[in-house]
């Protein structure tokens, strides 16, 4: 069995995001970048079916500029055994995404993909959806386990109301939540053998996807700072404030 897994480069999540004075966008410049931490758990999970014998190959797949091979490389230094970098410097958006992963999926053929939920840039949550509406595969999102069987996948989903356990047929899609597992470390002779690895090179040309955004980004600001809170003296004007001040009740 061969598991596909998504991997995008992202601000690194200890960053201070600052907004641009012109405010067009994130400042990205001089800023550390790492891989998105809901796909290092998507790596890790696929890592470990395939120590436990359930899969035979694990693939990474990046979408985005050429720095994006850095965060293959990491994929590969956990213990993936190969890595595809679509390459473009434009923002593609969740459905180009999709689109294109469809096409490395028509073209790797894998029986699993494991996506992360979400990536913690845009925090869109659409792409593991999407890429299972193309394919037409059954999906598990917000995976807090995964358990592999010959043609199908039972799925632990962190919901609502707790937890919700499904089976998926295969060849499914699944997207992962936090708590499925704690990602390893990379060793230092694993990260050297990373770095002499060929990557498999595309563009979304490739895939004949369109990538031109269907959406505009009008201005980019940062949040208002949190105002400081008050005590009350009782519980009547507790209920005051929040019906005639905050006018929540």
């Amino acid at each position: 069995m061969k598991i596909l897994v998504t991997v995008k480069r992202v601000v690194d999540y200890n960053v201070k995001i600052r907004v641009k004075p012109d405010g067009s966008g994130v400042e990205l410049a001089n800023v550390k970048m790492s891989m998105n931490p809901f796909d290092e758990i998507s790596v890790e999970e696929a890592l470990r079916l395939k120590e436990a014998g359930k899969a035979t190959e694990v693939v990474v797949v990046s979408i985005g500029p050429a720095k994006a091979e850095e965060t293959l490389r990491t994929g590969l230094a956990m213990g993936a055994d190969r890595a595809i970098l679509v390459e473009t410097d434009a923002a593609v958006e969740p459905l180009a995404v999709a689109k294109i992963l469809k096409g490395v999926v028509d073209a790797e053929q894998p029986s699993l993909v494991i996506v992360g939920k979400q990536a913690i840039d845009d925090d869109s949550n659409q792409t593991g959806q999407m890429l299972s509406a193309l394919l037409g595969w059954s999906q598990g999102t917000f995976a807090s386990k995964v358990e592999l069987g010959a043609d199908k996948a039972t799925v632990t989903r962190e919901v609502d109301g707790g937890l919700q356990t499904i089976d998926i047929k295969l060849p499914a899609v699944v997207t992962t939540d936090l708590r499925l597992n704690e990602p390893r470390y990379a060793s230092l002779p694993n990260i050297m053998k990373a770095k002499k690895k060929p990557l498999d090179k595309k563009t979304p040309a490739d895939f004949g996807v369109d990538i031109t955004p269907r959406l505009t980004v009008l201005k980019t600001e940062e949040p208002a700072g949190r105002k400081a809170g008050i005590k009350v003296g009782s519980v009547a004007e507790l209920v005051d404030k929040l019906k005639n001040e905050a006018g929540v009740l």
